[in-house]
C-alpha cells in the first residue's frame, strides 16, 4: 500500500468516526500530509472501503514520519505523534459529550459502550499495550484473586531519561488527572493527550469529569475526577458522590482510594474516584457476620469474609446509607486498640485512620463496602504496620490501593523475568534468580516436586497465595481469634 493510499484510508476512518464529513476530506488529508512530512498526494489514489484497522494505518504513518525525520525514535516523540494522528479519529469534546447524552437517553450502558468503544478505537485506551500484561486468576480461601504483572506501560529509554534532566520545569497541567489534559499535546516528560476526551458530569452541583484509564487494569476501568485540582479527602461528600455515581451509572461500581499516605493511591493531590464494569473478588465475597446499627433500621450491615477488614452496608435509602457510612468513618477515625498496634493518632495528633469506600448497585439496593485503613509505622514495620511486610516484598512492596483492596494484584514488571529465573532455580537449571527470592524458592522446594510441566502453574499459585497474605498484612483486624474479637468489639461500639 502506498503512503498516499494510507493517508486516504486513514481519512476515511476519521470520517467514519463521526468528527468529520466527506466535505472535510481534502482538508484532513492535507493536514495528515503535513504532519508526517509529505508534500503531495498521488493522483491515482481511490477512496475505497476500509480493509485495514485504523491503528495499523497509524503505524505506517509513524514509520513514514520517522523516515522523513519529522520525529526521532524516542518513545515520547512517537506517542506525541500517535496521539496527534488519532485525534483525527476523535470528535471534539462538545460532540463526544452530545453523542454520550443522546445514547444515555436510551440507557446508561449504551452511553458508556459508545464512549468506551471510541476510546479504544482512537488508541487512547492502549489495547495493544494492555494485551502484554500477564494475567491469571488464583483460587484462595477468599475466592479467585486476579493477578496482573503490569507490562503495559513502556519503560523509558535511557536517552529520554537523560534528556528530561535538562528540561525546564512546567506546571501545566498540574497533574495527570486535571481537566487541562484534554487535547494536551504532551512533551518529553509528560504523556500525550491530544486524543483524550472527558465526559462532563454534574454531581450535586459540582463539576466532575468521566474518562477511561489509558492502561486499564480491568474491564472499562474508568476515572471520575473533580474539575478543581484539590487533594483527596474521605468524608460525607465522598459517600454522597459515590452513591450518586452508581445511581447515574448503575452498571458500574465506583470506589475511592484512601486519603492518607501508605494506604492511599498513587495520586492523592487530585480528588478522584475509580470505577468500571467488573466484579472483583471482594464484591463476590459473602457476609460472614450480620449486625444491626442502632438508629439505622433501614440499613443492613455485616462483616465481609475478606482478608482486609471490611464492613458492608446495604439499603434502598441513599441518605440512610450515607449517614451510616459517615458515622462509621467518624468512629473509626478515633478508635484505637493499642494492644493490636491499632492507633488512631500519634502523640503529636497526626491522624492514622481512614477508609477505602466502594459503592455498587444490587438491583434496587445501594451497597457500600467500607475498608478500614491504618497507616501507622513501627520500628519492626517501617514501611507500614498494615502494609505488605518485608517477607512478601520480593513480590509486592508498593502501596495497597483501591484496586488491590478489591482483590486484583497489580505487580511490578520486574516479576515477568524474575519468575522465569525462579522456575529455572526450582528445576535445578542455570539461573540468575534474585537473592531476595531465595527463601521463598527454598520453601517451595520443600513443598513440591517440580517438573517442566508443572513449575509455572505452581509458581503462579504461590504468587497468588502471597498476594492473599499481602492483603492480610493490610488488614487492621487480623484473621485470628484476637483480631476478630477486636473487630466484633468495634462493630459493637457502633
Amino acid at each position: 500500500m502506498t503512503i498516499s493510499q494510507v493517508i486516504v484510508d486513514f481519512t476515511t476512518a476519521a470520517i467514519q468516526a463521526g468528527g468529520w464529513m466527506e466535505m472535510d476530506r481534502l482538508y484532513v488529508q492535507n493536514r495528515i500530509l503535513a504532519i508526517i512530512g509529505e508534500d503531495s498526494l498521488a493522483e491515482e489514489v481511490s477512496v475505497l472501503p476500509l480493509t485495514t484497522l485504523p491503528i495499523n494505518l497509524m503505524d505506517q504513518l509513524i514509520i513514514r514520519a520517522q523516515e522523513n525525520q519529522v520525529i526521532g525514535d524516542t518513545q515520547a516523540e512517537i506517542e506525541i505523534l500517535e496521539a496527534e494522528l488519532m485525534d483525527f479519529l476523535t470528535p471534539p469534546p462538545s460532540v463526544v459529550n452530545a453523542f454520550f447524552a443522546q445514547h444515555y437517553e436510551k440507557s446508561p450502558q449504551q452511553a458508556t459502550d459508545y464512549f468506551f468503544e471510541l476510546c479504544q478505537r482512537n488508541d487512547y485506551i492502549k489495547t495493544r499495550a494492555i494485551a502484554k500484561n500477564i494475567v491469571f486468576p488464583i483460587e484462595t480461601q477468599y475466592g479467585a484473586l486476579d493477578i496482573t504483572i503490569n507490562l503495559s506501560k513502556p519503560e523509558k529509554d535511557p536517552k529520554e531519561i537523560a534528556a528530561q534532566k535538562n528540561l525546564a520545569s512546567v506546571n501545566y497541567p498540574k497533574c495527570m488527572l486535571c481537566m487541562e489534559n484534554e487535547g494536551y499535546q504532551g512533551r518529553m516528560n509528560y504523556p500525550a493527550r491530544t486524543n483524550h476526551r472527558i465526559i462532563r458530569m454534574n454531581l450535586d452541583g459540582q463539576a466532575w469529569g468521566f474518562q477511561y484509564s489509558p492502561y486499564a487494569y480491568y474491564n472499562e476501568h474508568c476515572i471520575i475526577l473533580s474539575e478543581e485540582h484539590r487533594p483527596m479527602k474521605i468524608n460525607r461528600a465522598t459517600f454522597e458522590r459515590l452513591i450518586k455515581i452508581v445511581e447515574v451509572l448503575p452498571h458500574y461500581f465506583v470506589g475511592s482510594n484512601a486519603d492518607l499516605p501508605i494506604v492511599g493511591g498513587s495520586i492523592l493531590s487530585h480528588d478522584h474516584y475509580q470505577g468500571g464494569r467488573y466484579d472483583f473478588a471482594m464484591a463476590k465475597a459473602p457476609i460472614e457476620h450480620s449486625f444491626n446499627i442502632p438508629g439505622f433500621s433501614s440499613v443492613q450491615a455485616g462483616i465481609v469474609n475478606w482478608p482486609m477488614s471490611v464492613i458492608r452496608l446495604q439499603s434502598i435509602n441513599q441518605k440512610a446509607l450515607v449517614d451510616a457510612a459517615e458515622m462509621i468513618l467518624a468512629k473509626w477515625q478515633n478508635y484505637s486498640v493499642p494492644e493490636l498496634s491499632i492507633q488512631a493518632y500519634s502523640e503529636d495528633g497526626t491522624p492514622h485512620h481512614t477508609i477505602t469506600p466502594i459503592a455498587r448497585r444490587r438491583g434496587e439496593l445501594f451497597e457500600m463496602d467500607l475498608v478500614l485503613r491504618d497507616n501507622n509505622v513501627s520500628e519492626e514495620h517501617p514501611d507500614g504496620i498494615f502494609h505488605p511486610h518485608q517477607d512478601v516484598q520480593h513480590i509486592k512492596k508498593e502501596n495497597i490501593g483501591l484496586i488491590e483492596v478489591m482483590g486484583l494484584a497489580v505487580l511490578p514488571p520486574r516479576l515477568a523475568k524474575e519468575l522465569v529465573e525462579v522456575e529455572k532455580y526450582l528445576l535445578d537449571e542455570t539461573n540468575a534468580m534474585a537473592n531476595y527470592h531465595l527463601p521463598w524458592a527454598q520453601t517451595m522446594q520443600e513443598k513440591y516436586a517440580f517438573t517442566k510441566e508443572n513449575v509455572k502453574k505452581i509458581v503462579q499459585e504461590e504468587v497468588g497465595l502471597i498476594f492473599a497474605r499481602v492483603l492480610e498484612d493490610a488488614g487492621v483486624f487480623k484473621r485470628n481469634q484476637a483480631g476478630q474479637a477486636a473487630f466484633h468489639a468495634f462493630v459493637a461500639s457502633l
